[in-house]
Formats: structure tokens, sequence, C-alpha cells
């Protein structure tokens, strides 16, 4: 059957579910900065996690300013903010960054602990497939 201009737009377009794509990607060494291996499912999501918290917003090119790729993190750290600016900011910032994820659907239960110079954040992912993760990352 041809697709005439004449039929109406209902009966020339398929609407096609959308189908989840596979997480599989290298993985990365975060401490020595090499590239080796596939991971995919849980380990995929976890370093999409730390990479995405760990990358500055609106500054690397690559990511474009229309993909909101990155954490605004970077503008809170080296200043002496009070641990209640802190417990309302960090939550934020986080769920920003990572809530652009397709895979993540919510980013919740987060405990801001200061430590000397470190601040250690932890929080509760929920995933597209139905898993929770825990996660801790240090700012």
């Amino acid at each position: 059957m041809a697709l005439s201009p004449l039929k109406p737009p209902e009966e020339r377009a398929v609407e096609v579910a959308p189908t989840p794509q596979p997480s599989r990607t290298y993985a990365l060494d975060f401490e020595t900065g090499e590239i080796g291996g596939i991971i995919d499912g849980e380990a995929a999501i976890r370093q999409a996690i730390r990479k995405a918290i760990m990358t500055a917003r609106f500054r690397y090119p690559i990511y474009g300013y229309e993909h909101l790729y990155g954490a605004e993190i970077e503008d809170l750290i080296g200043q002496d903010l009070p641990i209640e600016l802190l417990n309302a900011e960090m939550p934020r910032l986080i769920q920003e960054a990572l809530l652009v994820d397709d895979r993540i659907t919510d980013v919740y239960n987060f405990k801001i602990t200061r430590e000397g110079d470190g601040l250690y954040v932890s929080f509760f992912v929920d995933t597209a497939d139905g898993t929770t993760i825990t996660e801790e990352v240090t700012v």
C-alpha cells in the first residue's frame, strides 16, 4: 500500500513503541584514567552516576547546552557553606544531574556528612528496570 498524501495523518503514520536500549559501555577506571572492558546493567548505571556527578555542567562543548549533562556541584566546592545549605542544595544538584538519564527514575534519601575538607553524600537511585542502587560519592 502506498503512502498517499490524501489520507489523513492517522492512517499514514504508524506508532512504534520505544524499546529499551542496552546500557553497554566501556569500563572507565577513574583512578588511572584507563578504558578497558565492557560493562552493562547495574555496573554501567553506577559508572554513569559517578561520571555525571564528576562532570561540570556546561563546561565541555562535547556535551552541548541542550543535553544538560553533568552537575553544577563545582560552584559549591571550596566554599565554607553551612551544612543546612548543603542539605538543601546537594540533593537538588545531584537529582538534576541524574534524572536526565532515562535509566534512572528517582534519586532520594540523601545523607550528607562533612569530614574535614571532604563532603560525603550517600543516596538511593531507583532504575527503570526496578532495582534500587545505593550510591556514595565524595565531593
